[in-house]
């Protein structure tokens, strides 16, 4: 591995929480090439040779493992693809730790666009956790364009705990899934936007086999001159359940449009949709102003625990 940066131990301590490398399996990448790589005896890592990205194997039965991919970017103008496909096998238990860090201080814009397909064995349980930040000094922007694509097998089980915190300017956030029999699936996203960034999510999922159920809680604060888009659709194809709740706060001059969908085929789907989008209310700033915090204090405060 090589020495790093202070900005990159800094980024990989926002999206990954890595002061140090971890424990098990894990993939480093840094300004579009891997700088330091680890296999473990369930899990192998293996770099593709068709396009850009990684293969992820793990081995049917692997309980209570993890494996680390994070993503950081320090160079200006620097503007990747990647492709990471996630091969579970069969009845295994483990946590996937991703995250894309961008460090601008140039002034050309950055990019990062990364495809994440994951297969996910019968029976097999997946905790998917991927953060999102940007910095930088510079005039170039921070753009950054994740797609995530699933596939869940029978009485399988996966749990997308997927957030941007800050400082991307422009980013497009697709995932998309489709479950089989007995299937569950779980997603709570969040975004938070300033200044002029622009944030569109969608998120689709179909429901094929009986017995599944699906819950999507997605949640957005727009602040200042942000722009954010939230599109939530759920189809039931067979007799299952599914939840979609889109709930933003609203400040400054942002905008938020927030679009649940759902599409019922079969008279068993059971489908549910939420959304609200508010400001944040005064009774709320004036309790915390009373305990010594000033006006800003009090939002942020509320903020992060809107967003937690």
């Amino acid at each position: 591995m090589v020495e790093l940066t202070q900005i990159q131990k800094d980024l990989l301590k926002e999206v990954a929480e890595l002061d140090a490398l971890p424990v098990g399996a894990y993939n480093i990448r840094s300004d579009g090439k891997s700088i330091a790589r680890s296999n473990s005896a369930n899990i192998e890592i293996e770099t593709k040779t068709d396009k850009s990205g990684i293969d992820i194997y793990i081995k049917p039965g692997t309980k209570r493992e993890s494996v680390h991919i994070p993503v950081i970017i320090g160079q200006t103008g620097l503007k990747e693809l990647v492709y990471n496909d996630f091969h579970v096998g069969e009845d295994c238990d483990v946590t996937i730790i991703a995250g894309c860090g961008i460090s601008n201080c140039g002034g050309q814009d950055s990019e990062h666009s990364g495809i994440h397909s994951f297969f996910v064995g019968k029976n097999s349980v997946v905790r998917y956790v991927e953060k999102h930040y940007g910095e930088g000094t510079g005039t170039g922007k921070r753009f950054m364009n994740p797609t995530t694509i699933i596939t869940l097998e029978e009485g399988s089980s996966m749990k997308l705990e997927t957030s941007q915190i800050g400082g991307i300017d422009d980013t497009k956030r697709v995932t998309k899934a489709v479950m089989k029999e007995n299937a569950s699936l779980v997603i709570h996203d969040k975004i938070l936007t300033n200044k002029d960034q622009k944030a569109v999510a969608e998120i689709d999922v179909d429901m094929e086999g009986d017995g599944g159920s699906c819950d999507i809680v997605s949640r957005g604060v727009a602040k200042e001159d942000s722009y954010q888009e939230v599109n939530l659709g759920i189809t039931g194809n067979a007799a299952c359940s599914g939840h979609a709740e889109c709930d933003s706060i609203i400040m400054d001059h942002g905008v938020i449009l927030a679009t649940p969908r759902l599409k019922a085929m079969n008279v068993d789907a059971s489908l549910i949709h939420e959304a609200a989008i508010g400001k944040i209310a005064g009774e709320q700033l004036m309790k915390l102003m009373t305990l010594g915090l000033s006006e800003k204090e009090a939002e942020e405060t509320i903020i992060q625990g809107f967003l937690r």
